[in-house]
């Protein structure tokens, strides 16, 4: 039993197509191409026919594409232009205003020759829409950027975490170590914390340990120092390239502009408002090559340090055998 023939009008099944499609024949014309194509490249089917897409495109198609479809036109090769290379290859938009500011619709087109008896050799088009896909991309990365950025940050302050001054620290001295060059390690808590909590409320120390975060990252101005939240009301600073000197006066600088937050600390037996110790730790490359506990247990002896010595103040080590005091506290 021979099958019904059925008659298909292909203009018709185009334009239902959600894609375009783009017939051009073996000297690049355009024989065809559906409404959709019409609609985002703002040109009729009537006004494109018999024309190339230099012709009607002038100027602007990619490169990559017009060398895509020389090819296919000339040696018969297919080739696919993936978004992922090839955001935009044909001047399609999805808005007539956004034709005005160039943005082009995100698209993927696919070039196939063809052959078809009595036509010669003729050269198709598919172009699809990947907008939904480049804005699911665009939140996957987002996702991704944010899940990494959780992985690093303190969640209460907003600055970096433990985890991410541990490493970043290791990696310092490894790198000081190959220049040649001084890194620091500056660590300090907040005075009578638990005090505070006490008499004020957690909600209410969360605010200070906050602001206090805000208020040491003003004073660490270098791109390469990185301030992190060590642990409860404890903080620490990595500055790689600094001596004595610098990292002293960064350590200073930390203390001062904490004090001048004038947060009221009731309950503190060294101020009336709330205060930070701090300790401050050197390594010197051409002393050896430390690892990062050996300076973390240096600058956490040297915080003790300056709260056994009255609080409120910097002090400071070059190696174990000397804890020195270069900021005495201020006389109350």
């Amino acid at each position: 039993m021979t099958a019904p023939h059925l008659k298909v009008d292909w203009p018709v099944l185009s334009d239902a197509l959600a894609l375009g499609l783009v017939l051009l024949d073996a000297k690049g014309r355009v024989l065809h191409w559906n409404s959709w194509i019409s609609r985002y490249a703002g040109i009729a089917l009537a006004d494109a026919q018999g024309r190339t897409l230099e012709q009607l495109f002038p100027q602007a198609l990619s490169a990559p594409f017009r060398k895509a479809l020389a090819n296919a036109l000339r040696h018969r090769l297919p080739i696919v232009l993936s978004n992922v290379l090839h955001h935009s290859p044909l001047p399609l938009y999805a808005r007539p205003e956004h034709r005005a500011g160039n943005q082009r619709l995100p698209q993927s087109v696919t070039i196939t020759p063809v052959v078809q008896p009595g036509a010669g050799h003729l050269c198709l088009l598919q172009v699809t829409d990947t907008s939904t896909l480049a804005t699911r991309e665009r939140v996957l990365q987002l996702r991704s950027d944010r899940l990494s950025r959780e992985a690093v940050v303190d969640g209460l302050t907003g600055i970096y975490n433990r985890k991410h001054l541990d490493d970043r620290l290791r990696a310092e001295l490894e790198r000081a170590q190959r220049n040649q060059i001084p890194v620091a390690l500056v660590m300090f808590d907040v005075d009578s914390f638990k005090a505070y909590n006490d008499t004020y409320g957690h909600p209410a120390g969360d605010r200070v340990l906050v602001a206090i975060a805000h208020a040491a990252r003003e004073q660490i101005n270098r791109a390469t120092d990185v301030l992190a939240r060590y642990g409860g009301e404890e903080f620490a600073a990595v500055l790689p390239a600094s001596d004595k000197i610098g990292a002293q006066l960064v350590a200073e600088k930390i203390r001062a502009a904490v004090e001048a937050l004038a947060i009221p600390h009731q309950a503190s037996s060294v101020a009336p408002c709330v205060t930070v110790s701090l300790g401050v730790a050197c390594h010197d490359p051409r002393d050896g090559d430390p690892g990062a506990h050996e300076l973390l247990e240096l600058a956490d002896r040297a915080l003790y340090a300056a709260k056994r010595n009255g609080r409120n103040q910097v002090r400071w080590t070059l190696s174990s055998a000397a804890l020195l005091d270069i900021f005495p506290p201020t006389p109350r």
